[in-house]
Formats: C-alpha cells, sequence, structure tokens
C-alpha cells in the first residue's frame, strides 16, 4: 500500500519538510519496518509553532462558516478514503481490522460534529441592572480563540483521539502543532494530507514527530502556545501540569474502570458486552473494562459465561477480518503484562483463562479472587486482562469502584431504579453508565475523569469551551 514503506516527512506550515534524523518505524504485530519516521529536532519544533503562530491571525479571522467547510470537506475525504484509514491503524497500531473500521466510523463523526461547533459558538447577555450601579448598560461575552494548541495524542486511538483535539481547534479558529505517539504517527500524516486537500490553510496544523522530551517539552515550555491537551499516561500529564505554568492544560490520563453487576441482572444479555468492554482493541482503551463486581447470587455463573465467551475470541494478524484480539503495542507491554499476572497469582489470584503470551499477543486473561492491592486491581494494566471479583452488596461494591487513584467512567447493571440512581451519585467518576459498560462513548458526550484520570473535559462542545476565552463587553448608556 502506498501510505506505509516509505519515508515520511515533518508537515510544517502547509508542507512537506524532509527531516535531518529518522527512526524506522515497526510493525507491533509482525516486527517489519514500516515506515521512516522523522524525529524532530528543536529547532525543526520551532519552525513548526512559528508556523501555528504566525497562522493564528488567518485563522482567527476565518467565519465560522468557512471553518465548518473545512471539517465538512475533511469529512467526505475521509469516508472516500476510509478503508485505507483503518488500514493505516490496524497496520501501524495492530489494531483488528474490523475494530480500526469502527474507530475511523467514529472519527468521521468526531469531524462531523467538529463542522456542526464551529457554527453555534456563542455567548450570552448579561442583566448588569441586576447589580446597583449597573443602570442603563448593555453586556455580553464572546468566545475568542486562544491561538496556538498543542496536541499531544496516544496510540491507542491514533485517528479518533487526534480527531478530538484537531476537530475543535479548528472549529474554534486556533492552530495546532500535533505530536502523535512514536508508534502511530502515519494516521496523524495522513490526517495532515486529507486537511491540506480540504483547503486548511498552511500553518494551521502542523504535525511533528519525534522523542516526548524533545517535542513535547518544547511545546509544554513555549510561550507561544497557549494550551496543551494531552491523553496518556498520569506520570506524563501530571509533568506536563507542573510545567505548563499559566497555559490552559486538557489532561486525559487513564482509568482501572470498573463494572457493577447487581442482583437480579440477565446475565446472558450482558456477556458478550462485558466481553467487548475487556478485549477490544487487546483492553488498551482509557475505558476498557477492568474491574467487575458481581453481586454473589450471580457470581458463578456470570463467572461460567464471561470465561466460555472468552475462550470464542480469535487471536491474530490485525489485517485478518475475523481477529478479534492481537499484539499489544510493544513487547515491554507483553512482559509488563505477564509480571501483573504473576504477581497476582503469587498473591491467590485464580486464572480463569489465559495468563499466556503468544509472540507480542496476550491471550485474553480473566482474573478472580484478585486482591484489591495489587497492580491488576489498582494500576491501569492496558492489556487484555479482566478481574471478576464477588460482592454481598452493591455498597459494598461502591467503595471498591471508589478505591482507586483514577475516576474516568464506571457502569452499573441493575434493575432498581432506586440502586441506579444511588450508583450515580456514589460512584466518584466523570461518567456513570446505567445498564452498560464504562467503556460506552459517543463522541460529543462530555468526556473526562476525576482523581488521577485527569482534568477538563473533551467531547466536541467541551473540548471548544478549553479552547477558547472568554471575553466580556460592556457598553455604557448612560
Amino acid at each position: 500500500m502506498a501510505m506505509t514503506n516509505r519515508k515520511k516527512a515533518l508537515f510544517i506550515n502547509g508542507e512537506w519538510v524532509e527531516a535531518q534524523v529518522y527512526s524506522k518505524l515497526f510493525s507491533p504485530y509482525s516486527e517489519e519496518v514500516i515506515g521512516e519516521i522523522p524525529s524532530a529536532t528543536p529547532e525543526e519544533v520551532n519552525k513548526a509553532i512559528e508556523a501555528a503562530s504566525s497562522a493564528r491571525e488567518v485563522m482567527a479571522k476565518m467565519p465560522a462558516h468557512q471553518r465548518a467547510a473545512i471539517l465538512e470537506r475533511l469529512v467526505d475525504l475521509m469516508e472516500k478514503r476510509s478503508d485505507e484509514a483503518a488500514r493505516i491503524i490496524a497496520l501501524e497500531a495492530a489494531k483488528p481490522i474490523s475494530t480500526a473500521k469502527d474507530e475511523v466510523a467514529r472519527t468521521i463523526q468526531t469531524y462531523k460534529f467538529a463542522a456542526e461547533e464551529a457554527k453555534r459558538i456563542h455567548g450570552e447577555t448579561l442583566p448588569i441592572d441586576a447589580a446597583p450601579g449597573g443602570e442603563n448598560r448593555v453586556a455580553y461575552t464572546v468566545r475568542e480563540p486562544l491561538g496556538v494548541i498543542g496536541a499531544i495524542t496516544p496510540f491507542n486511538f491514533p485517528m479518533n483521539l487526534v480527531a478530538h483535539k484537531v476537530g475543535p481547534a479548528i472549529a474554534a479558529g486556533n492552530t495546532i502543532v500535533l505530536k502523535p505517539a512514536s508508534q502511530t504517527p502515519l494516521s496523524s500524516y495522513f490526517l495532515a494530507e486529507l486537511l491540506q486537500e480540504a483547503g486548511l490553510p498552511a500553518g494551521a496544523l502542523n504535525v511533528i514527530t519525534g522523542s516526548g522530551t524533545v517535542v513535547g517539552d518544547k511545546l509544554v515550555s513555549d510561550n507561544r502556545i497557549k494550551a496543551i491537551t494531552f491523553t496518556g499516561s498520569p506520570a506524563v500529564g501530571i509533568g506536563i501540569r507542573n510545567k505548563a505554568g499559566l497555559k490552559r492544560v486538557t489532561l486525559e490520563l487513564g482509568s482501572n474502570a470498573a463494572l457493577i453487576v447487581d442482583k437480579g441482572v440477565d446475565i446472558d444479555k450482558i456477556i458478550s458486552r462485558c466481553v467487548k468492554g475487556a478485549f477490544s482493541f487487546q483492553g488498551q482503551v482509557c475505558i476498557s473494562l477492568q474491574r467487575v463486581y458481581v453481586h454473589d447470587s450471580l457470581y458463578e455463573s456470570f463467572v461460567e459465561k464471561f470465561v466460555e465467551a472468552t475462550k470464542n475470541l480469535q487471536i491474530g494478524d490485525p489485517l485478518d477480518p475475523k481477529t478479534d484480539v492481537s499484539a499489544l503495542i510493544s513487547k515491554d507491554d507483553v512482559e509488563r503484562s505477564l509480571d501483573w499476572i504473576e504477581e497476582a497469582k503469587a498473591r491467590g489470584a485464580e486464572v480463569a483463562f489465559g495468563g499466556t503470551a503468544e509472540g507480542n499477543i496476550l491471550v485474553p486473561t480473566v482474573l478472580l479472587h484478585a486482591d484489591a492491592n495489587l497492580k491488576v486491581s489498582c494500576q491501569e494494566v492496558f492489556a487484555p486482562i479482566v478481574l471478576i471479583n464477588k460482592v454481598h452488596t452493591v455498597e459494598e461494591a461502591f467503595d471498591l469502584v471508589n478505591d482507586s487513584r483514577y475516576g474516568l467512567q464506571a457502569g452499573i447493571y441493575t434493575e432498581n431504579v432506586h440502586t441506579a440512581l444511588l450508583a450515580a451519585e456514589k460512584l466518584h467518576v466523570g461518567g456513570v453508565m446505567i445498564n452498560d459498560i464504562p467503556t460506552f462513548r459517543v463522541d460529543n458526550m462530555p468526556y473526562g475523569g476525576v482523581k488521577e484520570s485527569g482534568t477538563g473535559r473533551e467531547g466536541i462542545k467541551y473540548a471548544v469551551e478549553e479552547m477558547t476565552e472568554l471575553k466580556l463587553v460592556v457598553f455604557n448608556r448612560n
């Protein structure tokens, strides 16, 4: 395929710029070389920031209908080339092709939402005469673009999580310097190609690949960049927050998402959904189902049916449409996952299924009776590992769910409306999914977490708020 097996260039100021240094990109599944990727130098990063800074005025002055039209053209181009897009994701991320196609469909939705949102960025009028001395004045607010947005994106949704940063940035009239994850740069270069064709002005999007310490640090420390939007690990996110000074910072930092299954639930209806939530894209999803707390009256049968369904998952080549689970993103992640499973076994957890690796593929793993202090319980596994534990009451389950550094989303299956409302109140997370897995997300909902899951919200309308500045205008008519 033309897109891969070739040397990429940096995308700066609307042009493809040959870099000084290159590194090879390997497929996580076959370990073959799939491309040569630029490693940007500080000077190259500086050029990208300069380009974005120079293009600010053009984007800020562009009327909303024009920003929307560019995003609409992007949607058309992406629809026409959706198979190619899915194949790029499958190659660079080892995401099974059927899952990659779902991601492309969602990416298209996300840019559609961005096109729509571009047309409804509005303020409000204020009753200034509510305060003494405010008589005979007219006041209103407007939202203005911040300027240059630094976007740092992860490998797990190399198109859709990029769309959640690039879409609202363009909708709001900002310019962007994008640093995609080192393992998944091809999809971002593909996006740059499409946006150029869609008529985005030169400099409005710049794509820079390279090491986090060179590219990321420069974005975080450079004064010309007004906001950083980052999806990745808590350690890196907290580091960004500490270095960013007065920049606007949005952080999406992952989780160890939990599900509660209350008594009286029809298990047959929910098993395939739960298995999908746990093992979709090898569990490398921020809201992947990692912990399940099942009422003791249903526990045995839930485990039995869950394991049965897990056994039917097909592991193999990400380009094979039948594959459900493929390689983890790196060898290190396979090693780490196996270590965490060993730790769990050594401390009394039972492996009901899996627990081994085949090449770079970790076999989908189901752990039972895992202690709350184990790494598989309290850290983010980001691998196809799920633990299923027994609880006697939902109150006990609420405590277990909340006993976490994270709080992105949580789910509960229950037949009782009072329990559902109690869960909505008690669960300390950014989103509570009632009668669904915590892995549910559509692209216009506010998405983000509490505690170490981060700060700020994505979902186009909410991201636009984070990427704009509120300005107040008051007319004195006295």
